[in-house]
């Protein structure tokens, strides 16, 4: 069995680079010929001046043959070296923006935040940041930690922020929405997952769905009657509704989810992604690509997730999103809808395109205040 996967893989090699050998060399040969074809038709005397064109030509023909052998090596690289797409979905790497220090949100005009670390497994440490709502501006000024966890109880909305795969807490969109939801007069708590930003670890599936676990029990202990509300942007919205599906198998439902740029599931997410566009008529991309992900555990089932879910839940999405396509949250949409069998447990506000949201921008709405604080009272008991 082993041997014949071999022999497949090996196969599939050689037809990729066939394929790609010969649409190569018809670009080469045209142009080599056509360029023959004229350099005959010159005199004998302009041959001198013909050799800068062929070092030109043998430059040109070089290059693509590197951009080739680079286009056709990267998905046996991700499939050899799983690592790498581990990174790809995982972007922790990447702690942008750069020269921040995490441990001081004031410098990003969050002067009513406390940074605090807390320990959701032997030998991890999550960066969380705690926001008060804005109103609690001046009271927070020099306030220590035991304040900002005492401010939990006062039964004023909790919301949980979840953010997508790449950066920090610090990312500007995230500290904008932040700004949004202490503005409307709610807690916000924002982490950064194991191996992002300045917490320690390495990023999974797993590890993300327990860290959240981790901080919700954290709030739920310190917040009495206090609304809690999940968050979910982008890859976090995998992580937002995981967390609700574990916590219903505890006999718990979060009082409100709220998605946003969700995807239905990774796999799909990541046919869709722009990444994928290179791609997508290369033989074997699911193998090499989708498998792979499913195969080191990197799932985040939004759709099967959604079918036991029985929290309230708001769906946002910009029309013009350009990493995952709009028709995946209206896909989510009607899963729901069918699970819950209420409209009224389940919401979705589409941003029309104009308005140049993207993937990162809906915290810029005017209206998005109104629509969190119209959701935030439908959940009130």
């Amino acid at each position: 069995m082993v041997q014949w996967h071999q022999r497949a893989l090996a196969g599939l090699c050689r037809r990729c680079i066939i394929s790609a050998s010969k649409g190569l060399s018809s670009v080469f040969l045209f142009g080599h010929w056509s360029w023959v074809g004229q350099m005959g038709r010159r005199s004998e005397s302009d041959g001198a001046s013909g050799r800068p064109r062929s070092r030109l030509l043998w430059w040109v023909k070089r290059g693509l043959l590197v951009v080739c052998v680079i286009y056709v090596s990267v998905p046996f690289m991700m499939r050899l070296f799983p690592d790498i797409i581990k990174h790809l979905v995982y972007s922790h790497r990447v702690s942008v923006p750069f020269f921040v220090n995490l441990s001081q949100p004031a410098d990003l005009y969050l002067n009513h935040t406390v940074n605090m670390y807390l320990k959701s497994e032997q030998g991890i440490s999550l960066g969380v940041w705690h926001t008060v709502p804005e109103s609690q501006w001046k009271e927070a000024q020099g306030k220590d930690l035991e304040w900002y966890q005492d401010s939990l109880g006062a039964g004023i909305p909790i919301i949980i922020y979840l953010h997508g795969n790449g950066g920090t807490r610090a990312a500007s969109h995230r500290v904008g929405l932040i700004h949004v939801l202490s503005a409307i007069g709610c807690h916000v708590l924002a982490l950064d997952y194991r191996g992002f930003g300045d917490s320690t670890g390495e990023p999974t599936e797993v590890g993300l769905t327990t860290d959240t676990l981790y901080l919700y029990q954290w709030v739920k202990a310190r917040s009495g009657s206090s609304l809690v509300v999940l968050w979910g942007h982008s890859l976090g919205t995998g992580v937002a509704t995981n967390t609700a599906v574990k916590l219903i198998e505890q006999g718990i439902v979060v009082d409100g989810v709220i998605i946003e740029g969700a995807y239905t599931n990774i796999r799909q997410g990541g046919a869709h992604h722009p990444f994928a566009w290179f791609y997508r008529k290369f033989p074997g991309f699911e193998y090499f690509f989708l498998d792979t992900m499913a195969e080191n555990n990197i799932i985040f089932p939004n759709d099967e997730n959604l079918k036991r879910m029985k929290s309230r839940l708001l769906i946002l999405h910009a029309e013009d999103d350009h990493i995952v396509p709009i028709h995946m949250a209206q896909q989510l949409y009607e899963i729901a809808q069918s699970a819950q069998n209420s409209e009224n447990q389940v919401k979705m506000i589409p941003f029309a395109g104009s308005l140049g949201y993207h993937h990162n921008g809906l915290y810029k709405d005017p209206h998005l205040p109104g629509i969190i604080r119209e959701f935030v009272h439908t959940l009130a008991p």
